[in-house]
């Protein structure tokens, strides 16, 4: 049978390759795509006119969330799964120069939008035994210099995932490590954050682009297309890398 599922972050990426690869299994899912630019998402809904719902928005707006969910709700009769994707560098800088409204911006979108999903989902998941993947880093367990926001954001998710699996046995919830992959954020550290990263640091992301060692974004894409689809209880609350040997049987 079908299944309804949301995805955040949707109109590029690995948001993007997920909800491809969610529209094109073998027994074809419905999406509700969720993100900031319309056109790649409304490209979508033309290309897959019956299983595509759009919801356009800033993720900083917490009212996107009910709205996701009712859109999934009213036009599919269902809720199955959501794989909350979305995210945004922040200031990148040394924390003695944080800006306070700045981070606060930053978690509105990378985390306090997590909860405002996550409540508005709950009660259709219950029902379905739902899955919630997060699209979660190494920074979240690893302290790097001028990438403070971020990586205390990624680690507030994992937390947030791990107390909910606690909290609701009947809703599968899993944070991915998707490792260093050729998206556009990649492109900011790069290009944008030349100056305001940390030297190491940008050589480190400007050295892997070289070398051609970004992963495709169908690596861990399909992998977590896969896991929002039939994600076990056993894997609920916990941390992976995207090629954990845990996650062997999504990785086919």
């Amino acid at each position: 049978m079908s299944k309804t599922i949301i995805v955040t972050g949707a109109s590029r990426g690995i948001g993007l390759c997920i909800t491809e690869y969610l529209l094109t299994t073998p027994q074809p899912n419905n999406v509700v795509v969720v993100a900031r630019t319309l056109a790649p998402l409304q490209a979508l809904k033309e290309k897959y006119p019956k299983q595509v719902e759009v919801v356009n928005g800033d993720l900083a707006d917490f009212g996107l969330a009910q709205k996701a969910v009712d859109a999934a709700v009213s036009t599919f009769g269902r809720l199955d799964g959501m794989v909350l994707n979305h995210g945004v560098l922040g200031q990148v800088g040394k924390i003695d120069v944080a800006s306070t409204d700045e981070w606060k911006a930053g978690f509105d979108v990378n985390f306090i939008s997590l909860v405002a999903f996550t409540k508005a989902a709950l009660p259709h998941l219950r029902t379905t035994h739902g899955k919630i993947i997060f699209t979660s880093s190494g920074a979240a367990v690893t302290g790097y210099r001028g990438w403070a926001l971020y990586g205390a954001t990624k680690a507030a998710m994992n937390h947030f995932a791990m107390s909910l699996a606690a909290e609701e046995p009947d809703v599968v919830s899993v944070s991915i490590r998707p490792g260093m992959v050729d998206t556009n954020m990649q492109r900011e550290l790069r290009e944008d954050h030349a100056t305001s990263l940390d030297a190491e640091m940008h050589a480190k992301f400007t050295g892997v682009h070289k070398e051609g060692k970004l992963l495709r974004v169908e690596q861990p894409g399909h992998v977590m297309g896969k896991l929002v689809l039939g994600a076990e209880a056993g894997l609920s609350g916990k941390f992976l890398s995207w090629n954990d040997q845990e996650l062997g049987a999504f990785q086919e």
